[in-house]
């Protein structure tokens, strides 16, 4: 699933240009704050991007914030304990990288999760940002949840021979975390839970077959369709949460017209993020119909992939983490929400 064409290249450079506008509205001390982000600049990181210029605008240059990319500040599966040291003021997280530090995050990469559209996907995920347990896996790292990173559906893309059928999935290495990847392994393959920066790597020296991105930018971000012969367009397994948390302790130290700055324009960016995910599938998808296989599957394959992989992975979810935390109270609070997303 592709995002709608609503918000293109055209909506991004509007947004990028209300942000740069001058306005220095907002007195207060001078404060510099570290985002500690992996990878590079990419349409995941467009929206922080477009909140720092914004910020530094507001407070006429006082309130600076920087993203540093490649993990200049540290690992990808250690931003969350970099928070908890105080490290930087902010990260870019995924939960799949480090399931057992926010087991509640899970439920975002639970597969086959009725999220129709993207606006639904936005609601759902805004709306979980503020639930409880949520909250409370990141206050543990003293971490507060920001925003979603919003990712799109994920597809597959993948080298040598496509599988065509659900059987040829058997024996595949596939890089996917979560559920994403239990859903796979129902289907016979191995799951590798790789950080993004690893997986060319892996695509170049063997060691995995297939990755699951988020489609399309991140098989291009990560340079992943340069080595692939194939690529699904419509399986739409699920996707993760990689989104963005910030310090507890830096921001309450933020004096309040900051903390509301903030907070207060959380919109700006997602509204971002999905300008910079609908202007790259305008641009990447005729390259990968250009120079990959497509693998589309009908509707009965589809159907058989749900039947064995959606709901029972939930469950196992469930009963796996009930001890730990209400998993139930989680996933029922995202299908509710979901539900009300698809009554709007």
């Amino acid at each position: 699933m592709t995002l709608t064409k609503t918000l293109t290249a055209a909506t991004l450079a509007g947004l990028m240009l209300t942000t740069a506008a001058p306005a220095a509205n907002l007195d207060g001390p001078s404060v510099f704050w570290k985002i500690s982000m992996y990878g590079n600049p990419r349409a995941l990181t467009s929206g922080m991007e477009a909140l720092a210029e914004k910020v530094a605008a507001e407070t006429d240059g006082k309130f600076q914030i920087r993203i540093f990319y490649a993990e200049q500040l540290g690992p990808a599966r250690e931003n969350l304990d970099g928070l908890k040291l105080n490290a930087f003021e902010g990260a870019g997280i995924c939960n799949f990288y480090h399931p057992g530090k926010n087991p509640a995050w899970m439920v975002f990469s639970l597969p086959f999760l009725p999220i129709p559209n993207p606006e639904a996907d936005r609601y759902v995920r805004s709306k979980m940002f503020e639930h409880p347990a949520i909250v409370a896996d990141m206050a543990k790292w003293n971490a507060i949840p920001y925003v979603s990173g919003l990712l799109p559906q994920f597809e597959m893309m993948g080298k040598g021979d496509a599988p065509l059928t659900l059987d040829d999935w058997s024996g595949l290495q596939v890089r996917a975390g979560g559920g994403l990847g239990d859903a796979m392994q129902l289907l016979g393959a191995t799951k590798q839970t790789l950080s993004a920066g690893e997986t060319l790597t892996a695509f170049q020296n063997g060691t995995v077959d297939v990755a699951a991105f988020p489609f399309t930018y991140a098989h291009v971000a990560f340079k992943i369709y340069e080595e692939a012969d194939w690529y699904t367009s419509n399986l739409s397994p699920g996707s993760a949460e990689c989104g963005w948390v910030l310090n507890k302790t830096a921001f309450e130290a933020l004096p309040e017209q900051y903390q509301d700055l903030l907070w207060d324009n959380r919109d700006l960016v997602l509204d971002a993020e999905q300008a910079a995910y609908a202007a790259q599938d305008e641009k990447n998808l005729p390259l990968f119909e250009e120079t990959l296989t497509e693998v589309k599957y009908d509707e009965e394959a589809l159907n058989a992939f749900r039947t064995r992989a959606g709901r029972p992975i939930w469950e196992q979810w469930v009963a796996d983490n009930q001890d730990d935390f209400d998993a139930q109270g989680v996933l029922d609070a995202f299908l509710g929400y979901a539900a009300e997303a698809a009554a709007q």
